[in-house]
């Protein structure tokens, strides 16, 4: 034990006498302009390298995309993820280790992978993370057509969880609980369980009949027909050309929308089973979250792409570091 432990301190030794030697060598050097460029490169590309491993293993920098989190978060706040709050992520969208035992909790920010993103392949999604983490989240490769950046990572607060239900009733979130017998209303759960109050609502309840009557009109003009039901008519005008016009729920829409299409033709397998999902409500499968945005009237969340598995959860969202006069915490909102 002893002979071996003396043969790694010389090998240790020796190494570290070659470096010393190789730095003052280097000292000796005349500077050229090549020799501090490459030196520049070189502490360049060594910064970036430990800007991605952090951001990957550690912690990663977000910006908020879109209002579907105000009032928690608005369009341009920068915020930090913890990356290893579920699990380690071995490469960006790739496989987890030590997730068992680190479970997403009710009611944490997550960010999490867009179930609907468009894959440009592997190679391009692994560059395109690997650039955004290494810029800081000043440089986004990923973009649409029109040249504005594809969301490859969603925000949402963790609603729903395994085996729970989750409904909607005029836009409000009732959830039948694992193991409970009946739903609740979002609120009485919250106050019931100590959590946020972030999620909000802008749609007036006494717009609702308006906007289910906007679904059934749709529905109507789908099929060609011009002749509408007199409630549908009345019911519409309390919205038609008010203020509120532009504030529109879109669950609800499609739902009234879907309803009303099954009854003109209830031979349409398709839409019966698309109304059979509205009525019974998005079961949460063991494993899956519910996501869904703090903004609720204007979230393209869980409601429409259904539930995210824990695997694909990136992180929580633990602080808010810029702008400067909003820093806080964010762990407990």
């Amino acid at each position: 034990m002893d002979r071996m432990l003396d043969r790694v301190e010389d090998l240790f030794s020796r190494l570290l006498t070659r470096r010393k030697a190789k730095k003052l060598m280097l000292k000796s050097k005349k500077k050229t302009v090549l020799g501090e460029l490459y030196s520049w490169v070189d502490a360049l590309v060594f910064a970036i390298f430990w800007v991605i491993v952090i951001n990957q293993y550690l912690f990663q920098l977000f910006v908020i995309p879109t209002p579907s989190m105000v009032s928690t978060m608005v369009i341009g706040d920068r915020v930090v993820v913890n990356k290893d709050s579920y699990g380690i992520e071995l490469y960006p969208a790739g496989e987890k280790i030590g997730s068992s035992s680190r479970r997403v909790m009710r009611d944490h920010i997550i960010t999490f992978y867009n179930p609907e993103y468009e894959s440009k392949g592997p190679l391009f999604d692994v560059l395109s993370q690997v650039v955004y983490m290494g810029t800081l989240t000043l440089v986004n490769i990923d973009k649409d057509e029109e040249g504005n950046p594809r969301e490859r990572l969603y925000v949402k607060r963790a609603v729903g969880m395994g085996g729970d239900v989750a409904n909607f009733d005029n836009g409000n979130l009732l959830l039948k609980l694992n193991g409970k017998d009946g739903f609740e209303k979002e609120e009485d759960i919250r106050r019931d369980m100590s959590l946020s109050l972030g999620p909000n609502r802008s749609v007036r309840q006494d717009c609702y009949s308006g906007l289910k009557a906007a679904g059934v009109i749709t529905s109507y003009s789908d099929n060609g027909i011009r002749s509408l039901p007199p409630y549908v008519i009345s019911d519409y005008s309390t919205i038609e050309n008010t203020e509120y016009n532009y504030i529109f729920d879109r669950y609800e829409f499609e739902r009234s929308r879907t309803q009303a299409l099954s009854k003109l033709d209830p031979s349409d397998l398709s839409i019966y089973s698309d109304k059979s999902r509205y009525d019974n409500g998005i079961y949460i499968p063991s494993g899956y979250i519910l996501p869904l945005g703090d903004n609720r009237d204007n979230s393209h969340d869980g409601r429409y792409f259904g539930p995210v598995e824990e695997g694909n959860i990136n992180g929580r969202v633990i602080a808010r570091f810029w702008p400067l006069g909003r820093i806080s915490n964010l762990s407990n909102r």
